[in-house]
């Protein structure tokens, strides 16, 4: 029986599978595809956290030396600056996510993930023990936890009778890649029906392009047809569309699973969350929903916690993707060019004129701002860890090198000898530390330094110290387990 089997090779499967694999969790991949190409339009790049999190496991400059970093960040009209956050990568990265799937590809399979391609699921049994998963063309498999990483349609999640509400769709939008006879207008056009765009790709010869169709439609697959009725509706014209490279329908939907775990199933990704491509969050949600799961789940396969842990992973990432999602409904409602959207997208573009505003925005958008509800305390507390600049006896370290194996860390800036943390060697490094320099997080700007501080090793702050102990042994049995005695 393998301890983990994740349903869907996609960036989230993929930063799963390699969060348990550092974990020493034996993990497989079940995808669809049969080959690791992907057909039709996905995302186009991602947001700070997301960098910084490649970051925290050592394999950033794989996705830096292919991508193109920019300020890309958004909210209407409105340009929103991230170059002054105190990060090392206060930028967006333009990256396609095939590009992303395929430098993922090659972190985990060095990692020795299995990876069993052409794969269908039809459906699961599980009990106390673990989830029989049913194959459409093999025999089934025995899993200890299932997790779906299967995208909006997720086989797993229905399986598992888990709900999506929210938003349903109002509008439907195609999206295309294809070859024209005529000449196409460029740039982004709004009108009563919604967003519509044309550009000319690199090759000189095709177009990428998407259109707001006049009637909502979803459940079946576009074809050329219905992309040149949605042309004529908006441009006067199909434009000669011909030879399309790939056409594919999106909606406005937005909506999330009720619950993140069924048992011993849990769903991740697009699987858990549904949302128009606004704003670009889909790739940093997914990442940060597998390496908030990914370390949970290891413990609880390896038996150092019970699996209670796991509800902390919908408790935590539930309420801070329904932030993002409100923003990107928000944004997607005001992708029309009629007259009352256009009255609020002035007046929240004239409140966007200051920087408070626009500030918090930015936080949210890029990601920098998540704050995970663990009680009350020093500001850092559920917060990110910022990449400090460490002396130590090593020598020069910075923070999200002690997390490149995916193992929480105790930083300790106090006098040697006055944490002791023992009893919890085997799971939790210790490292003794200075940091000549301020401490200063995105949006909340400058915090009163810490004595030390306990890392998750997703990189959020787990407990505070301010130059006593307290509240740390519970800190260390909630995230970790119970300590190992004698």
């Amino acid at each position: 029986m393998t301890d983990v089997t994740i349903v869907g090779g996609g960036p989230t499967g993929l930063m799963l599978a390699g969060e348990l694999a550092l974990a020493g969790v034996e993990v497989g991949i079940l995808e669809q595809r049969s080959t690791p190409d992907l057909v039709g339009s996905r995302a186009r790049g991602f947001h700070s956290r997301t960098i910084e999190i490649l970051d925290q496991r050592g394999i950033v400059d794989r996705f830096l030396s292919e991508g193109r970093t920019a300020q890309a960040l958004s909210f209407g009209d409105t340009r929103l600056e991230v170059s002054g956050f105190p990060t090392r990568h206060p930028y967006t990265l333009a990256l396609s996510q095939s590009r992303m799937e395929r430098i993922l590809l090659g972190w985990v399979e060095e990692l020795g993930v299995r990876i069993r391609r052409g794969i269908q699921v039809a459906g699961l049994v599980q009990d106390d023990a673990g989830v029989d998963v049913h194959l459409a063309d093999a025999e089934p498999l025995r899993t200890a936890y299932l997790v779906g990483a299967d995208g909006g349609r997720s086989v797993i999640r229905k399986a598992a009778g888990i709900e999506l509400v929210g938003a349903e769709a109002t509008r439907s939008h195609l999206i295309a890649e294809v070859e024209v006879t005529e000449e196409t207008p460029s740039g982004i056009r709004l009108d009563d029906l919604g967003i519509h765009a044309m550009n000319v790709l690199e090759d000189g010869t095709t177009v990428g392009m998407v259109v707001t169709e006049r009637q909502l439609a979803t459940g079946t697959e576009p074809g050329l047809a219905d992309l040149s009725d949605a042309l004529v509706a908006v441009y006067g014209s199909d434009f000669g569309i011909h030879d399309a490279r790939w056409i594919s329908r999106f909606t406005d939907a937005t909506r999330q699973a009720a619950t993140y775990r069924r048992g011993r199933v849990l769903i991740a990704g697009d699987a858990a969350h549904i949302h128009p491509p606004t704003g670009g969050q889909g790739i940093g949600l997914g990442v940060q929903d597998a390496v908030n799961l990914g370390w949970k789940l290891a413990q609880v396969v390896r038996r150092f916690s019970t699996d209670d842990l796991l509800d902390s992973y919908g408790a935590e990432r539930h309420p801070a993707t329904a932030r993002v999602l409100k923003n990107v409904m928000t944004q997607a409602a005001l992708q029309r060019g009629d007259v009352r959207t256009g009255a609020m997208r002035d007046t929240i573009s004239d409140l966007l004129d200051f920087e408070g505003p626009r500030t918090r925005l930015a936080g949210l958008l890029s990601g920098l701002d998540v704050h995970l509800e663990l009680g009350e305390g020093h500001p850092l507390l559920g917060r990110r860890m910022p990449d400090l600049d460490l002396v130590t006896a090593q020598g020069p370290r910075r923070v999200f090198e002690l997390l490149h194996r995916a193992r929480p860390v105790l930083i300790d800036f106090g006098e040697p000898g006055d944490i002791d943390i023992t009893p919890w060697t085997d799971r939790i490094q210790h490292v003794e530390a200075d940091h000549a320099g301020t401490w200063e997080l995105p949006v909340l700007g400058k915090v009163p330094p810490p004595v030390a501080v306990l890392v998750r090793p997703d990189g959020h702050v787990a407990w505070v110290g301010e130059g006593t102990q307290a509240g740390l042994h519970h800190a260390l049995t909630t995230w970790f387990g119970e300590p190992v005695v004698g």
